[in-house]
């Protein structure tokens, strides 16, 4: 059973929300996996809709980010190190997650739609300063417009499904959401990957700000969710008829909860694992895992000739390697295809029950990841990781939205950021730089080129040998294949060591929820106080 409290039914369809128990803690039955789909009103999937669009610029730039800054300048790429790029999404992340913790509240007082009309404007620049301005320092300025208007766009969104929504169906409308917004997440990083083929990393960014003004055309469609009484609860402030608390005052009070403040304490260390999918993994793919062989399991021995073929697989022009975004990208159709029916089946699991299982196959992916490089055992990863993402990830909102009061559902969304921010920040900076330590293939080279073959340490310098170059050199020094010697660089370093680390993180984790399950077991079987 899902757990979940009482929610009003503020949905513009669906069924009537129940009674609320003693305790909000306590668990309620939910509505059967069809049932729950018919109940959803026409609000949730306009929102859904808006999101997948969202998604579609959003990944389209974030799945080819590291690509981008660490391909070298001969290569049109930003030509930085993984530890430079670390910086940036140091920077990403924590303007990402911190603001959300701000315009969560003003999002309940001034409404979701005027938000939404003000990210989707933050968002269109930010993908157009990329464009204009082709450097690291541009790269920047574009990525921190796009962090904050991301942002600003998400307790909106996430606030208005919550509120078409109520405990009877919630777990299967955040599946479905899931589900529907991985459509934009799965299609955006392949039409980034045909534009930058094709026409160059600057129609990656045109293409993404023409893809999120879309949004502009569905907030015409938009109705929010419970409009009139959020204007009648203005007039009567205006008209002095009821106070208002300031609302850093009204966050901290809510902050109090102890179920609210462990909750987030534990998610985190749960943030500190869970984004090296997207941060970390497009680089090791590109360094080490060689594609080849599922090409020719696939296709045979010449490879894709299909050109529809080689688009949703993410492959090369010739269809002889699938891309990194090609292997990330299992996880976004993964979810695409078959997340209604992880819901349907956490539905019927406590939410701590279902955030546990989901966080053991994140941690159990992220663990094959560092023990080998073949391709067929990243597919497995990728799989293993999407399911327990599709067990974890909608439920860590889900179990939120459903325990905030009915009146603070868009501030406890932003409340959600911030284990992002701790932990997606800290991972931001630390993945990328235990990468470049352990595992970047540029970097070994340049160790074995002093350490192996005697070179100094200025011939290896970036002034020397440009960022994304030594592997290259090392080749042509050696005369071996570059298959041959990626082989030997695999074997010889510890390249898995930074996946180790971040499977330890998930244990760490996994620990810290089953023990928060057995007490909030424990908290539901008293009355609560209000």
């Amino acid at each position: 059973m899902s757990q979940s409290p009482a929610d009003p039914p503020t949905s513009v369809s669906g069924p009537t929300a129940p009674a609320a128990p003693a305790n909000p803690l306590a668990d309620v039955k939910q509505l059967g996996m069809w049932a729950a789909i018919a109940s959803l009103g026409y609000v949730f999937w306009v929102v859904g809709a808006m999101e997948m669009i969202e998604r579609l610029a959003y990944y389209g730039v974030r799945a080819v980010a590291t690509l981008y800054a660490t391909r070298p300048a001969s290569e049109h790429g930003l030509g930085v190190t993984m530890a430079q790029f670390g910086w940036l999404l140091l920077c990403w992340n924590l303007a990402q997650s911190l603001v959300p913790i701000f315009t969560g509240g003003l999002s309940d007082r001034y409404g979701y739609k005027q938000t939404i009309f003000v990210s989707t404007l933050l968002k269109c620049l930010a993908y157009l300063i990329m464009a204009w301005w082709q450097t690291f320092a541009g790269f920047f300025v574009g990525a921190m417009f796009l962090a904050v208007g991301t942002a600003v766009f998400k307790p909106g969104i996430q606030g208005t499904l919550i509120k078409a929504t109520n405990r009877l169906n919630s777990s299967m409308a955040w599946g479905i959401f899931y589900q529907t917004v991985n459509i934009g997440g799965w299609i955006g990083p392949l039409i980034a990957l045909h534009m930058r083929s094709h026409m160059g990393w600057q129609m990656v960014f045109y293409t993404n700000a023409a893809f999120i003004c879309l949004n502009f055309l569905l907030l015409l469609t938009y109705r929010e969710p419970g409009l009139e009484e959020r204007l009648a609860r203005r007039e009567r402030i205006r008209a002095g008829l009821e106070q208002e608390k300031p609302l850093w005052r009204e966050s901290l009070a809510e902050l109090r909860k102890p179920h609210l403040t462990v909750y987030l304490l534990i998610f985190s260390v749960w943030w500190l694992m869970f984004p090296m999918l997207w941060d970390v993994l497009p680089k090791y793919v590109e360094d080490w895992v060689d594609t080849r062989p599922m090409v020719t399991f696939l296709f045979g021995a010449d490879g894709a000739q299909n050109a529809l073929a080689r688009f949703f697989l993410g492959m090369d022009s010739a269809g002889q390697h699938i891309q990194p975004e090609g292997i990330v990208n299992i996880n976004a159709g993964m979810i695409m295809l078959t997340c209604f029916l992880f819901a349907g089946l956490s539905a019927k699991m406590r939410a701590t029950d279902s955030l546990l299982a989901g966080t053991l196959l994140i941690v159990t992916a992220l663990t094959v990841f560092g023990m080998t490089r073949q391709v067929g055992w990243a597919v497995l990863a990728m799989v293993i990781f999407s399911a327990g993402e599709m067990l974890a990830s909608p439920k860590y909102s889900e179990f939120l939205g459903n325990v905030a009061p009915p009146d603070k559902k868009a501030m406890w969304i932003g409340f959600s950021q911030a284990p992002i921010l701790i932990g997606w920040t800290i991972e931001g900076k630390l993945g990328p730089h235990l990468y470049h330590m352990f595992s970047d293939k540029d970097q070994l080279a340049r160790r074995t080129l002093v350490e192996e073959l005697g070179w100094s340490r200025d011939a290896v310098s970036q002034q020397a040998l440009p960022v994304g170059e030594a592997f290259r050199k090392l080749v042509e020094v050696t005369g071996q294949s570059p298959e041959a010697l990626t082989r030997e660089l695999y074997e010889a370093y510890h390249v898995g060591t930074t996946w180790f680390v971040f499977a330890g993180i998930g244990v760490l984790s996994a620990v810290m929820i089953y023990l928060y399950g057995r007490w909030i077991r424990k908290l539901a079987q008293r009355p609560m106080q209000p």
